[in-house]
Parts: structure tokens; C-alpha cells; sequence
């Protein structure tokens, strides 16, 4: 499972010109499930984004969190987070978690966020997407965490 977390002021995502999701301050995170992710991947993305304290405090640092700043988040699923180029001219998608398995695994994913007292917005799942930003800082940071190889 791989996520880019940006810090936003405000973003919003829409489908066919329509805005399905839209928030103030807070974090967009693309959300992208690979082949063998599970509830164990999951539980431990939406801890590390209900947690993440990268708001800035009175003084400047980074130690305020979502709670504290009152701040929701934008997940969208992002299939192509599970691409690579490392060879030819064509991202391969081997690694891709199939939309019919994706799909009710990204909505497990935001109801652990949910159950964690945060606000969440999203877009369409699958839908071709806009979605539009404003990093604030600019702050965005890659989490990415394998399914463990069980013998």
C-alpha cells in the first residue's frame, strides 16, 4: 500500500464537472493498493494518518495534528501509485491491486479513518477524477508499507 499525504489548505474533487469531495485544511491522500495489501496494511495507514503531526504549532514546528487544527481529509484512490517505470516507455501495473478487490478494501480504509474521529472526503472510486489543491507549504511526504511474506 502506498499513500502521498500532502498538507492542503483546501481541495476539492470532482467527477463529470461535479465536486464529490471537498475540504478545507487538512491532508489529500492518494491512496494506492497493491497486490497481498490487507487489514493489517490498512489498520496501520489509517493510524499513520489519523496521527500524523505535521501542522505547524505556535512556533513553527510541525506538532499539531489533524484533531488539533480541525482538519479532514481528502482520500483518493490512486491505482497508479501502483505502477512502475522502471523499464520501457509504459508504466506496468503488475503490482495493481484488481478494482474489484481495491474497491471494498479503499472503503474499508475509510471507515477506519472514520472510526478514528476523522472527517473524511472522497472521490469516485475508478471514476476519472479532478482533483485540485492547495499544498500548503508545500508538505507532502510518501508512506508505503508491504505485505508481510508469511512462510
Amino acid at each position: 500500500m502506498r499513500m502521498v499525504i500532502q498538507r492542503v489548505s483546501r481541495a476539492d474533487v470532482r467527477v463529470d464537472g461535479e465536486t464529490v469531495g471537498r475540504i478545507g485544511a487538512g491532508l489529500v491522500a492518494l491512496v494506492g493498493l497493491e497486490r497481498g495489501d490487507g487489514e493489517e496494511q490498512l489498520e496501520h495507514a489509517a493510524q499513520r494518518l489519523a496521527t500524523l503531526r505535521i501542522f505547524s504549532d505556535d512556533d513553527g514546528r510541525m506538532n499539531r495534528g489533524l484533531d488539533e487544527v480541525g482538519g479532514a481529509v481528502l482520500a483518493v484512490s490512486q491505482f497508479t501509485l501502483a505502477g512502475s517505470i522502471r523499464k520501457g516507455r509504459r508504466p506496468s501495473f503488475d503490482h495493481a491491486m484488481p478494482g474489484d478487490q481495491a474497491a471494498p478494501l479503499f472503503e474499508r480504509f475509510l471507515g477506519l479513518l472514520r472510526a478514528k474521529d476523522v472527517r473524511v472526503e472522497t472521490g469516485v472510486f475508478g471514476a476519472l477524477m479532478d482533483v485540485e489543491l492547495v499544498n500548503d507549504g508545500p508538505v507532502t511526504l510518501i508512506w508505503e508499507e508491504r505485505p508481510r511474506i508469511r512462510n
